[in-house]
């Protein structure tokens, strides 16, 4: 019977094709033209991607996978790689946890894995306190980013570019509307406000130093517009409890096509509006991509990174902070020589963090 091509055929094979063809943005080589610092900051945050088995959000704001989150005591990729061990490290190694001292369960947070009392009174500061400043603070950290505002809080970082940008700092304050992102960018959204405050909203607090959100969150852009997609690729922590992509869509130019905001109350929870809520009944309404998208701080560090990364401080008896006091059996009073709790340099206590960072 002689060969005859058809158009389904055609399709099936071109399908085929496709597929073959498809690349992870993560594993595709550095885009040509980015410094060192871009590349650093992209290879870091797309290898932790890989060892949460890289849970993403899609273009549509939906959460299209999630293999392992942040409290479980299970494997990441590499195995030996334990999820709340993995989070700990975050915090020690962007000099991050000394920032938040007097949080409950922190100094445990020290302490090397093993023991019951503290691997569960670090785990429950985990799981209770929002890690995604640390997370990009430990990402700059481990790239070798010259000045950059390492904190337990976005604001912090967000003020800094607002502030130092024009000056030489690592990042700059730019509008997302105007700014095109590249890889090593962070693009941030405003968190838990009854009101969409935007970027001419957040340019005005900072400039007048009142009324600056307290709850923010920024994604790292590690990739844009690959083979044409018209696809930002960010990467977050704490995103859904994990280190998780998000795609956005890019218009022809290369603009990031902001999604309309979402407003909420300081609870979180949803107040668009009756008809509008995020429900079982109403899937259309339903889109993680849906924030208050307030800001691109744009990458302008140059500089050459180290090869390999300095490891962190070793810490003394002296520098390290105090371990809680084991439980005491009922009855008894406190252990003679209990440490207090721990303070920042100079003896005063650590500020509160405000929940969503």
């Amino acid at each position: 019977m002689p060969f005859r091509w058809t158009p389904a055929l055609a399709l099936l094979l071109l399908g085929i094709g496709t597929r073959a063809h498809a690349i992870e943005v993560c594993d595709a080589p550095p885009r040509f033209g980015l410094s060192q610092t871009a590349v650093a900051i992209v290879r870091t945050a797309c290898e932790e991607h890989r060892q949460w088995m890289r849970p993403f959000i899609d273009r549509q704001g939906r959460l299209a996978s999630l293999r392992v989150t942040e409290a479980e005591s299970g494997n990441l990729a590499d195995h030996g790689l334990v999820p709340w061990q993995r989070v700990a490290s975050y915090w020690r190694e962007s000099g991050t946890l000394s920032q938040v001292a007097g949080e409950p369960g922190a100094a445990s947070c020290w302490a090397s894995p093993g023991n019951r009392f503290t691997d569960n009174d670090c785990r429950a500061f985990l799981i209770d306190t929002p890690w995604s400043a640390a997370f990009v603070s430990w990402v700059m950290t481990r790239a070798g980013v010259p000045g950059f505002t390492r904190s337990p809080r976005h604001i912090d970082y967000i003020r800094a570019a607002f502030l130092d940008g024009a000056s030489g700092g690592p990042y700059r304050f730019t509008d997302p509307a105007t700014e095109k992102p590249a890889p090593g960018d962070l693009l941030c959204f405003i968190r838990n406000r009854r009101q969409v405050m935007g970027f001419a909203g957040l340019n005005a607090a900072l400039a007048a130093r009142a009324g600056v959100p307290n709850e923010s969150h920024c994604d790292i852009v590690v990739a844009a517009n690959v083979g044409g997609d018209r696809t930002l690729h960010l990467i977050g922590g704490n995103v859904l409890n994990a280190v998780t992509m998000r795609q956005l869509d890019l218009d022809r130019s290369g603009h990031v096509v902001l999604p309309l905001p979402r407003v909420t109350g300081e609870d979180g929870a949803d107040t668009s509006g009756p008809g509008v809520e995020c429900t079982p009944a109403q899937p259309d309404q339903c889109n993680f991509n849906r924030q208050d998208w307030a800001v691109l701080l744009k990458l302008q560090a140059t500089d050459p990174v180290p090869a390999t990364p300095a490891p962190p401080p070793a810490l003394d008896a002296q520098s390290m902070p105090a371990l809680p006091p084991a439980p005491q059996a009922p009855g008894q009073g406190p252990a003679n020589g209990a440490a207090p709790a721990p303070a920042l340099p100079g003896g005063a206590p650590a500020p509160p963090l405000k929940t969503g960072e």
